[in-house]
Order: C-alpha cells, then sequence, then structure tokens
C-alpha cells in the first residue's frame, strides 16, 4: 500500500502500529474514553472540545499510542453522545447535533426513541468508520484541497449553507428567512472578526466575545420543549411509555433505517469527512448539510422533520465522518480542523510530537497507530450505544414529568454556566428559552435562526477577507466570482436555492398529468 508522499511503503509500520496498539491497557482505556465522552456529550453545555480538554491533563504520564488513543476515544464518544439529549429531550448536547432534534425527538413523541437511538448509533459508527478510512487513505490529497480554499471560498460556503432555510423552513419560507436574519443579526454581537470594533452589546463586557453558541441551542431547542410538557403533564411520557413496550426487532429496523438506503448513509458521511476537512467548519454546519441534501433527494421531503429515520441517519453519519476529516489538516499540514482537534494538536506536542508532514516519517508508528485507535473507537461506541441506548432510553421514559423537567432545566442552566463560567451565558440561555418559546408558538422553526448564528461569523470573515485580498489588484469584489472553487460553489448554491422551486414545479407537472 503507498500512502503520504514519496510513495513509501508503509504495511510494516501499520503492522507494527497495530500490535502496539492492541494491549489490554490501551483497549482498557479506550473502553472508558468512549464512555466518558459519550456521557459528557449527552450532557447540554459540556461540548466535545471540553470533554477531550478534561483528560488531556491525565495523558502526560502515558505512553504516546495510550494517550492519543483514549483522546481520540473520548472525541468519537463525545460527538456521538450528543445525540442521546436531541433524540431524548429536543436538546442538541453538542452543536453537531442540532439537526437530530429535527427528526429524533418527534420519533420519541411517537413512541420511537429506542428506534431513533439505536438508527443513531449505526450511523454514528458508520459514519466514524467513514471518516476514518479517509483519514488513513486520502489525508495528503485532501489536505492539499483543503490549502486551495481561501476566505472568497469560505464565504461561498456560508451562502450555500444558508440556502438550507428553504428546507429548515418548509411551512413558511418568510418565516425561515425572518429567522435566518434573525439569526445573523445575533451573531454579529460583540468584537467584529476582522477590524475590532464593538457591536451591539449593550455596554455589557461580557458581550464583547459575543454570544454564545450552546446557551442559544440549549434555550432555542430544550427550554421551549420542558415548558411544553411542564404545561401538559403526563400526555407525552405516558403515551411513550405504552408505545415502548411494543416495540420489537428494534435493533434490526434501526439498521436497515441506515444501510437499506446506503447512499443517504454514504453521502452524509462524505460531505461530513468533507466539511471536516476545512478548517474552521466542522460538524456544525456538516450535520445540516447532509440534512438538506437528504431531504432534497427524499421521494418524501414532506416527511422531514416529522419523525423519518432518514434525518437521523444523514445528521450522525456525517457529524462523526467529521472527526476523521478534522484529523486531516491537523495530522498532515499542523492546522486544527476544529476547537477539539486544537487540543489534540496541544497533547501531540505535549508528547513531543510536531503535527505535520514528519509525523509521518519521524513518529509513524504512534500516528498510525492514532489513526486506527480511530476504527476501535467507533466500533467500541457501537457496542456501547446499543447496550447503554436502551437502558438510558427507558429510563428517561420512565421518569415522571415533574421531577423530569426540573431535573433537565437544572441541567441544562449546569451545563450553560460550564461553558465558560460565566452567569451571562445562563441568562443568555434563559432569555434564548423565553424567545425560543414565544417563536414556537407563532410557528417559527429554530433551525434557522441558529443557521445563521453559525454561519454569519463564517460569512462575514470571509467576505472581509476576501475583499481586502481583491483590493491588492484594484478589484475588490471580482475575487469572489474568478476562482475556480468559488465558481464551482457559487454554480452549487444556486441550484440549491433554485432547487425547492424546481421541485414544486415537477410535482405540479406530475399531478396534471395524473388529473388528465
Amino acid at each position: 500500500m503507498y500512502f503520504l508522499g514519496g510513495g513509501e511503503m508503509v504495511e510494516n509500520t501499520i503492522l507494527e502500529a497495530l500490535i502496539a496498539l492492541f494491549t489490554f491497557k490501551n483497549l482498557l482505556f479506550m473502553l472508558f474514553g468512549v464512555t466518558a465522552g459519550m456521557m459528557a456529550g449527552a450532557l447540554p453545555g459540556l461540548t466535545a472540545t471540553m470533554a477531550v480538554a478534561l483528560i488531556v491533563p491525565f495523558t502526560f504520564t502515558m505512553d504516546p499510542i495510550t494517550g492519543l488513543a483514549t483522546l481520540g476515544a473520548i472525541y468519537c464518544g463525545a460527538i456521538f453522545g450528543g445525540a442521546f439529549s436531541a433524540i431524548l429531550v429536543n436538546t442538541p448536547g453538542t452543536p453537531s447535533s442540532i439537526g437530530t432534534t429535527f427528526d429524533g425527538y418527534p420519533m420519541t413523541k411517537q413512541g420511537r426513541g429506542e428506534e431513533a437511538i439505536f438508527t443513531a448509533t449505526f450511523a454514528s459508527a458508520g459514519g466514524g468508520l467513514v471518516g476514518t478510512l479517509i483519514l488513513v487513505f486520502l489525508s495528503i490529497p485532501l489536505a492539499k484541497v483543503s490549502l486551495k480554499f481561501g476566505p472568497p471560498e469560505y464565504f461561498w460556503i456560508s451562502i450555500f449553507g444558508l440556502t438550507i432555510i428553504a428546507s429548515l423552513a418548509s411551512k413558511s419560507l418568510l418565516k425561515g428567512l425572518a429567522g435566518g436574519i434573525f439569526g445573523l443579526l445575533l451573531s454579529m454581537i460583540g468584537i467584529a472578526p476582522v477590524g475590532g470594533d464593538v457591536r451591539f452589546t449593550l455596554g455589557i463586557p461580557a458581550f464583547q466575545g459575543g454570544v454564545e453558541l450552546l446557551s442559544i441551542l440549549i434555550g432555542f431547542f430544550c427550554i421551549p420543549e420542558m415548558l411544553k410538557i411542564a404545561g401538559n403533564l403526563k400526555k407525552q411520557r405516558s403515551k411513550a411509555t405504552v408505545e415502548v413496550k411494543k416495540q420489537s426487532g428494534v435493533i434490526k429496523k434501526a439498521f436497515l433505517n441506515v444501510f437499506q438506503k446506503p447512499f443517504n448513509f454514504v453521502r452524509s458521511s462524505l460531505i461530513g469527512a468533507f466539511i471536516g476537512v476545512l478548517p474552521g467548519a466542522g460538524g456544525n454546519i456538516a450535520n445540516l448539510v447532509a440534512y438538506n441534501e437528504a431531504q432534497r433527494a427524499s421521494k418524501n421531503p414532506e416527511s422531514f422533520g416529522t419523525g423519518n429515520p432518514e434525518g437521523v441517519v444523514a445528521t450522525e453519519a456525517a457529524n462523526n465522518a467529521t472527526v476523521g476529516g478534522g484529523l486531516v489538516p491537523l495530522l498532515t499540514l499542523g492546522i486544527p480542523g476544529a476547537p477539539p482537534d486544537a487540543v489534540i494538536y496541544g497533547a501531540l506536542m505535549l508528547q513531543g510530537l510536531k503535527p505535520g508532514p514528519e509525523l509521518f516519517t519521524a513518529n509513524a508508528k504512534i500516528t498510525y497507530a492514532f489513526m486506527l485507535s480511530l476504527f476501535i473507537a467507533n466500533l467500541m461506541m457501537l457496542v456501547v450505544g446499543i447496550i447503554g441506548g436502551k437502558s438510558i432510553y427507558q429510563a428517561v421514559t420512565k421518569v415522571p414529568e415533574k421531577i423530569l423537567v426540573p431535573s433537565i432545566i437544572f441541567l441544562t442552566i449546569l451545563g450553560s454556566y460550564a461553558i465558560r463560567n460565566n452567569i451571562m451565558d445562563v441568562i443568555v440561555m434563559l432569555i434564548g428559552g423565553f424567545i425560543g418559546y414565544v417563536l414556537k408558538e407563532l410557528d417559527f422553526h429554530p433551525g434557522p435562526i441558529v443557521l445563521g448564528l453559525i454561519l454569519g461569523p463564517i460569512a462575514e470573515k470571509g467576505f472581509v477577507q476576501g475583499y481586502l485580498m481583491g483590493q491588492a489588484s484594484n478589484a475588490p469584489l471580482l475575487i469572489f466570482f474568478t476562482r475556480p472553487i468559488s465558481i464551482i460553489l457559487i454554480a452549487i448554491t444556486i441550484l440549491s436555492a433554485l432547487w425547492p422551486v424546481i421541485r414544486e414545479r415537477k410535482k405540479k407537472q406530475e399531478k396534471g398529468v395524473v388529473a388528465n
């Protein structure tokens, strides 16, 4: 097998890495890492970055392979763990699980929460394996492609992302656009990413760092649902509990949800891996793009958002594939693809390993052992997810609402404070919850708002930096329309924006043919 520049044979290195990796101690630490990561990811406010960072000090005394394998396992587990709270209580445990709430929670309300969790488990493990395969075999070519993405390309990626609003706001495009604009305005709070201007902080120093994304996510998604359950005690939960007893063959059904239509799974995994390769993008965007593409390709797009397992497959396959994708620029170029990768960058340096091309020459055995450990971590995640998922679902559905609601609200407050140890994040979460409740009553989907909040800084930074680059050639705007990758992204963006119109026209034509 040839890999990584110069056509070097690496079979012996991989064999040595496998022998070094398959020890009882390493496997035990990896199992601990996957389990701990899943628990952290399931708690609102505890991100994958925090989970990895908390364990880094304990890896100082470990040998490099054990330490890195443990961190990789925690990373994989935390990204997957966000699906549990997204499915069970409509709260994305991590930002990369936003899209999982769209169909995962409706499945829970229909008494299909166990099916949703197992579907997420199979999709997450599968997506993680695809991302790891790409990391092992395609690192160098993908790293070269990622270097061609500059500010103009990132600007167009964010504009493409905003076209997803049309899919998220299927009931009312106008409300979706209004929500997206509101999210963009929220993203402008704080110090400008380029120029350093202070904007919309209301004189509150805590807002200079901007609005914390996780606080807004918890507020918009969790609090309104808890208020709704509190106002309608016993009705929804008792219904779900009754239906749980009637479920049978749920693991097989979940497996078929993922692999019976493999194109959705493969497409979503590739989307996640590719977006993960782009520094600064990550699972926050990947899960929404994959969800949008799954809905666009579906024969029944109107079923998305009502409990369609294809939506869960798309988001979970994509966000877990970003783990392997995000490590591509880190290991090959020394550029972290996402915040957790930055923590792993620090862990590598503390172990005396310098991220970059020399990792694959001077420290090849350690590097390959780390990459291969992600395969094992994802397989462990599959087993732990199936065993633990059933227990967690049954436990949550049996908890009375009068205990469930205050417990979850307490955890959301605790999680919001833990993000930055700042009480202002808790206040933002509570205000976001109130706004989210009002918007839900007015039939606004929170997705477009969150999308605007995520993509706003990327679009602004890409546009300003691209504009400054263009000024060097006295054509500040031309640079956005002349670069090859930008042209491709513009074409994809236009197609994405027009697709809902094309689809509606096709439906009308088909109805006309049937009527005649």
